[in-house]
């Protein structure tokens, strides 16, 4: 250890005190832009491409991969399971919307939390985005697999399964689909920020089309018996239907984490967080009552691209569920794309504070993007991808997104409490009911997950302890100059 080292560590606050340390908000205004090395990030993002972030990163996940193994669970009532899961999304997308216009900066809730609460639970908060966004990407593009199946089948191929599905699942060796569209998603991101906004904004576009496709196709063949009885599971399976559904929801704060490449963050990212919860939650309940009226819900039983499958019934012609695969596997690419894309922003942010290595936060004067940081990212969410199956994923991402759900909700009430001088281009509505209510929604669905999720969720949590105290914790910038910031 050198002489400087020696000082710098003397200087450094006891655990406790480091633990409960705020970061203050001037300092991350006073930084953004800015990554471990290289140029400032680039603001080349207006309402419409931040709108279609947050819409792509979140459309499409639980309609085209979990909504087959959530009727079973809720029956013919779950559109209502969306709606009480899109209800606590919207509590929660309320709050993300006013801390984006107070603090529109990259790191979302991980930031947030950093301002409001201290260093600990912003590291907490950022290994739980960590678990989210990476983890969710991997589950998304696990699914691409058996859309890509159902285009060869319409085709009048098959393609093997031990090459389109995880170790386990249905004699799958390695999901090559999963892992190629992670690494299209990242060759995109690497090229540039405006450039995969662009191309997300046109996939966003085909595959709300390709929804509403469905649902005029599956009203045709409704039928109101379909839902007699509506709870044939009880309230018990409505909510747990809701807990996994929630996973459908994540992803509008993925638009929070591009507050330091919008055109004007501080007018734009509340619009953008909220305007994509109403053209999301519209359609997820619209397509959920389209798809149980044309079937009964123990059709849904086993399969894994139901979606596909019913069209194919209800027409009888081959080229509809051609057609609807591909556009399920252009969504799961637009999910793909944006969540990646928010990952590497909460990593830059991180690096930026020493959490993690300056690697992650190196931009690139070509394309002004964290190049180092999207590649390793990338590398190791598709190898997840190509191995894990994916209900195990889906509520291992509801359960760390929850939390961290949970945490900015109260970061709204504490820098209310704390800074209610700092201008606010957005305030959400019937203050403080609607921050406790997320709260408590988030709780209630954290419940209804099973103790597999749980004991996930612990062990995570037990190996992020370890990183922070083995690595972050020395590595801090907030505690490296402890004496310039430890008014706050």
């Amino acid at each position: 250890m050198t002489m400087q080292d020696t000082a710098q560590a003397a200087t450094r606050p006891v655990l406790l005190r480091q633990l409960r340390a705020r970061k203050p908000i001037e300092a991350f205004a006073a930084e953004a832009g800015n990554g471990t090395g290289g140029p400032k990030l680039r603001r080349t993002l207006g309402l419409l491409h931040l709108t279609m972030i947050s819409v792509g990163a979140t459309l499409g996940t639980g309609i085209f991969v979990v909504l087959s193994s959530s009727v079973p669970m809720a029956g013919p009532a779950v559109w209502i399971s969306f709606a009480i899961a899109g209800l606590a999304a919207l509590f929660a997308a309320l709050s993300y919307a006013e801390m984006a216009g107070a603090v529109p900066v990259s790191g979302s809730s991980y930031t947030y939390t950093y301002a409001t609460m201290g260093e600990g639970l912003a590291w907490i908060c950022g290994w739980c985005l960590v678990l989210e966004y990476a983890v969710s990407v991997a589950a998304i593009a696990v699914g691409a697999g058996e859309y890509l199946n159902e285009m060869a089948r319409s085709l009048g191929m098959d393609l093997p399964a031990a090459l389109t599905n995880p170790p386990g699942a249905d004699g799958g060796v390695f999901n090559i689909p999963a892992l190629a569209i992670v690494l299209f998603a990242t060759v995109l991101l690497v090229r540039g920020t405006k450039e995969s906004a662009v191309v997300n904004t046109v996939l966003v576009f085909i595959k709300i089309s390709v929804l509403l496709f469905f649902v005029v196709i599956a009203f045709n063949a409704f039928t109101t018996s379909n839902f007699d009885p509506l709870l044939p599971m009880g309230t018990a399976g409505v909510s747990a239907a809701a807990a996994r559904l929630f996973f459908s929801y994540i992803g509008f704060d993925a638009a929070s984490t591009a507050g330091e490449e919008a055109k004007n963050p501080q007018r734009d990212l509340p619009r953008a967080i909220v305007l994509s919860m109403v053209i999301i939650s519209s359609l997820y309940i619209l397509v959920a009552i389209a798809a149980v009226g044309a079937r009964q819900w123990t059709w849904f039983e086993g399969k894994e691209a139901a979606l596909v499958q019913l069209l194919e019934e209800v027409t009888g012609q081959s080229w509809v569920a051609l057609l609807f695969a591909a556009g399920a596997v252009l969504a799961i690419v637009s999910i793909v794309i944006t969540v990646l894309y928010g990952q590497t922003r909460i990593l830059l942010a991180m690096s930026r504070d020493g959490m993690v290595p300056a690697v992650f936060g190196r931009i690139s004067t070509r394309s002004g993007a964290p190049v180092a940081g999207t590649w390793i990212t990338g590398a190791a969410v598709a190898l997840v991808a190509g191995l894990v199956p994916l209900g195990q994923l889906a509520d291992a991402t509801s359960i760390g997104t929850l939390f961290a759900f949970s945490l900015v909700s109260l970061a709204v009430i504490l820098l209310r409490r704390s800074s209610p001088e700092l201008p606010r281009t957005f305030k959400v509505p019937f203050y403080p009911a609607t921050p406790i209510l997320a709260i408590i929604f988030c709780g209630y669905l954290m419940a209804n997950l099973g103790a597999r999720t749980w004991v996930v969720f612990g062990a995570w949590m037990a190996i992020g302890s370890l990183i922070y105290l083995g690595y972050s914790r020395r590595h801090s910038k907030l505690a490296a100059n402890w004496e310039a910031f430890s008014e706050h």
